[in-house]
């Protein structure tokens, strides 16, 4: 099989994936094409597209079904918290939801939204898939677990409220978007977008780029910088409205009904390389939002600081990375057992 790249998703001849499981970009992995979603389409936007990719080898004793979501400016490539999860006995999938990684296709603005529930049906239509593909290999009906990380495990918390899949049996948050540092002339900035959102959804707010994403890379961490740039992805009125009513629904409380695991660094500081603290704290997000509002999701909810983490708590340095991945291993063998 040939492989699916980045440059045969971005080209004209590719725009529509192959209906069956195809060699991914990465070794051991095979990616398939989720077709486009039908409860909120494009908005002259071209074409829409999901991937869901899994990992080829599974555990000698399958124990449940682990979906990977990732962030905004991101896509699957984590292989070492995958190993971590099939480890735990999971057959791992992950997905590449609209406009993101593996589903860019031409004319797509890269990680727009208009809605939260978008990416909560990019998420329900890859856990069902999932579900579905893990049972066709295993002869048997496993558990979910989804492991999401910041914009993805905002939209992850509101989907697990609305409309968790029937096998749903733990949810871990990764660095969860529940805050953004800002000062007191962005929050009032802020308050101005949904405005903005509702005649130029797709104006660029904040084009910046992404000196976490180049921190990544200095310390090797290794991705294609098409699909997670270090020029950043500039935040459109929409996504930036879209986002900012899923986290005041979080601040107000969710009900999710199976257990939840929330990952967070121990501070969060500015997203410059200057910082000497930029590979061992928080630069995106505001981790004391996470510890504000994280006990309010549901009624079990874990909460893990992890000292000496980064946003991506799974891609930290090896003392902290190690932490959080048992704690997680540990959370999957709990909740699948």
């Amino acid at each position: 099989m040939e492989p699916i790249s980045a440059d045969a998703v971005a080209s004209e001849g590719a725009t529509r994936a192959p209906l069956g499981w195809v060699e991914d970009v990465l070794p051991g992995y095979e990616a398939k094409d989720l077709g486009a979603p039908t409860a909120y389409p494009a908005r002259a936007d071209g074409e829409l597209a999901r991937t869901l990719v899994r990992r080829v080898d599974l555990p000698e004793q399958v124990c449940g079904v682990a979906l990977v979501v990732h962030g905004y400016n991101d896509y699957f490539f984590g292989v070492h918290l995958a190993d971590a999860l099939a480890d735990a006995g999971c057959a791992v999938y992950a997905v590449d939801m609209r406009r993101a990684g593996r589903s860019l296709r031409e004319g797509n603005q890269a990680h727009h939204l208009d809605h939260i529930a978008e990416l909560g049906e990019d998420i329900g239509d890859a856990a069902r898939a999932a579900v579905a593909d893990a049972h066709e290999r295993t002869g048997a009906d496993l558990p979910l677990v989804v492991h999401a990380h910041s914009t993805g495990a905002l939209g992850a918390a509101v989907w697990a409220h609305d409309a968790p899949d029937p096998a749903l049996a733990g949810l871990v948050l990764d660095g969860p978007l529940f805050g953004l540092p800002m000062t007191a002339w962005q929050a009032a900035a802020m308050r101005m977008v949904p405005s903005l959102a509702r005649v130029r959804p797709r104006q660029v707010v904040v084009p910046a780029p992404s000196p976490y994403t180049t921190g990544l890379i200095e310390r090797g961490w290794d991705f294609d910088t098409r699909w997670k740039s270090p020029a950043g992805v500039g935040a459109t009125a929409g996504w930036l409205a879209a986002t900012r009513a899923a986290r005041r629904r979080v601040a107000g409380g969710l009900d999710i009904r199976v257990p939840v695991l929330v990952g967070s660094a121990d501070s969060t500081g500015p997203d410059r390389l200057d910082n000497p603290r930029h590979g061992s704290q928080d630069t995106v997000v505001d981790v004391s939002a996470i510890e504000a509002y994280a006990p309010g999701i549901g009624e079990d909810v874990e909460l893990l600081v992890v000292p000496g983490a980064i946003h991506d708590l799974a891609l930290s340095a090896d003392e902290p990375r190690a932490v959080y991945l048992e704690a997680v291993r540990a959370f999957v063998i709990r909740v699948l057992s």
